[in-house]
Parts: structure tokens; sequence; C-alpha cells
């Protein structure tokens, strides 16, 4: 696709934001700082020209368009991670959970799904738990139940049959796994500990994935799909290194304790506060928890697709710093109640220490669980 030069710009004065939730409508205001805006694509800017000759019946996304510059670093990752892909193996200290029916690892960033499922079989092959039966004369019936981008790392769930995998992929659609990640986010402080919110979601008139207005769920968009509803519940688990570990609550919010998005959100770089925030998924749109940190004006470090640092502090990333920590789901075959957890990567271990605090172990892999 053929895209225009773009030339840098000098933004109109900050809009606002506002959440409705019952009745009530909420102001809320996030300045941006130009010199820290990344510039945007010209084709999507004017989306909404009033000189349209045939105004559109779609809906406008809220959330802003891919910055230009995102586009080479993104090629430039994949292209790593492909010339990558045939060193990739897994190792038995990958491994969160195994048993005859199911596998658990901890996928690593900057790895394809793909890449991942094709190195279980030989992982299979080496193991040393007598307890895991070995299929000699059939190889399993490989399944991915869940997928993370590339460049999210955490737990990840293959099924060895597929009768198996019909199960839990079913669950995972219905909503009936919960999960949580643990995002690095930079921006400014958020004014709320806990807050969760529902929108619309879907592709705009390029093919990107953009936040919609909650009201919008159900309309048609330019390539024929739907706004579908997207929900997310986001707690605060330390800013500039000032908090601590905290366990993941399994309470659900209330209908009436979510904020429902209906007016245009700005992602800004005028905040340089760094945010470790826990998501909790209600539904599970592609991109979901990297767009509502948008959203929120605390885009994901390195997640330069929806407006994040590529470079902070003087340190260039490779990919954004967004870890699937928990699942909890009961087992498909004998139905009990599984609950696992991914060791936390070392960004994530070291934004939740006090500077110059050492980081333990213990810390660094909090909770890992061996195979069954």
């Amino acid at each position: 696709m053929w895209l225009r030069p773009c030339c840098l710009f000098s933004p109109p004065p900050p809009p606002y934001l506002f959440f409705t939730k019952i009745s009530i409508t909420t102001n809320l205001k996030f300045l941006c700082n130009s010199s820290h805006r990344l510039v945007m694509e010209d084709q999507t800017i004017n989306e909404n020209k009033s000189n349209d000759p045939k105004p559109s019946d779609y809906p406008i996304p809220l959330s802003p368009p891919l910055p230009a510059i995102s586009k080479q670093i993104e090629l430039n990752r994949a292209m790593s991670a492909s010339s990558l892909s045939s060193l990739f193996s897994l190792s038995s200290k990958d491994v969160i959970f195994e048993d005859e029916w199911l596998i658990v690892v901890n996928k690593p960033q900057g790895v394809y799904c793909e890449n991942l499922l094709s190195s279980i079989p030989s992982l299979l092959m080496n193991s040393t738990d007598l307890t895991i039966p070995i299929f000699e004369k059939k190889p399993p019936e490989l399944h991915l139940a869940n997928r993370l981008d590339r460049d999210t790392s955490g737990l990840m769930v293959i099924t060895k049959s597929h009768k198996v995998a019909g199960k839990l992929v079913q669950a995972f659609t219905d909503h009936k796994i919960r999960k949580t990640y643990i995002a690095l986010c930079i921006g400014s402080a958020p004014k709320w500990e806990n807050i969760s919110i529902k929108s619309g979601h879907g592709r705009s008139k390029f093919g990107v994935w953009r936040v919609y207005a909650a009201s919008d769920v159900g309309r048609t968009l330019p390539g024929g799909s739907t706004v579908r509803a997207m929900a997310t519940t986001f707690q605060v688990l330390s800013v500039n290194r000032q908090g601590k570990f905290i366990e993941p609550t399994k309470s659900r919010p209330n209908e009436e304790e979510y904020v429902v998005i209906e007016d245009k959100g700005v992602v800004c770089g005028d905040g340089n506060d760094e945010v470790i925030v826990r998501a909790y998924p209600r539904s599970g749109r592609t991109h979901q928890i990297r767009l509502h940190c948008q959203y929120l004006g605390i885009p994901i470090r390195g997640d330069v697709k929806y407006e994040g640092f590529n470079e902070w502090k003087g340190e260039t990333f490779d990919g954004h710093s967004l870890h699937a920590e928990t699942l909890l789901f009961d087992h498909p075959v004998t139905g009990l109640e599984v609950e696992l957890r991914a060791p936390l990567p070392l960004w994530a271990s070291q934004a939740l220490q006090p500077e110059g605090s050492v980081i333990t172990e213990s810390m660094s892999s909090l909770h890992s669980s061996g195979r069954s």
C-alpha cells in the first residue's frame, strides 16, 4: 500500500476524553507534548473530512491511527524474529505444567506462536518425566489453545489431541478462562488505582485495530466486520518503582462499576512515569490490552504500534513489555481447577523493586510452577 510522505505538524489544543458511567459523565484531560508525539500516517489523519462527497455511515475510531514510524520498526522486528525462528527451541525449564492432555509453557518475547508449536515435539521426546506417556507409535495432535502476540511473553497452552483442543479453545472463546497480564507503561501516573473500562473494538478503514465507542458495538465497519465489545480491568501495582507485587484478585467488577467509553482519547508523550499495571481482560480481542493502555494515556513501553516509546532512558527495545502472567481454568478432561503462573520477566521484577535494590532469584521467578 502506497503512503504519501508525512510531515511534522503542530497538533491542535488537546481534546478532552469523556467517560460515561451510568448517567454520570466524567471528564479526563490528557495533556499532549507535540515533541513526543509520533507523526501519524496522513491518510488516516483526515478520515473525517467535512468535504467528503459521500459522508460515511461507518463508526469513527476513538484511538489514534498508527504512527508512521511504527511501520519500519515493526518490519525490522518481524524480520529479526523470522531469522531466529530456525534456531528457537524450548527446554524443560520453560514448562510450567504438563500432563497427558496438555502442556503449558512460558513463551519468550520475540517468538511467533507457530515457531513455539513446532518446537513442542522435540521437547516432548526429550522429556525425563516418567509420569507423562511417550507417544512412540502415534505423535500427539498438537494444537495452540491460545495465542500471544510475537513480542508478548508468558503462558501458552498446547493441547495433545483434537478432542481436548476443541474443549479448551471453546472455553477461551466463551471467556471461561481467567487471565491476567503484567505491563510496563510510560506516561502520566494514573489518578486511579483500579479501573474497569468498556469500549468497542474493530478494524478501521485501513485494516488497523482501533478503539470504538461502546455504543458502536454491532455497527458495520468498512471491511464488512462489526464493532465488538471489549472490556478490561486495570490495577496499578507500581509507579516509578514505588509499589509492590500483590496477588491477582479473582473477583469481577459489577456492571455498574464499568466506565463506558464514548468519546476520543488522546495518547500523549507528556508524562514520564514508569507504571506497572496488571490487566484483567474480560473479553479476548486482538491487541485488547495494548489498545486500552494507549487509550488511557499509558502506552506500553516498546509498543510502537500504539504510541509506546521505542527508546527509553538510553535503551532501545526490541518489543513491547507485556507478559501473560496467570491462567485459571477447569481442566478439559478431569474437570479440576487448574491455576498456573509464569515467572515474571526481568523488566517486571526490576520495576517492582526500589532503585538500588538487588533482584533475587525468588523474585524473578515468582510463583513458578513445575510439571504436575
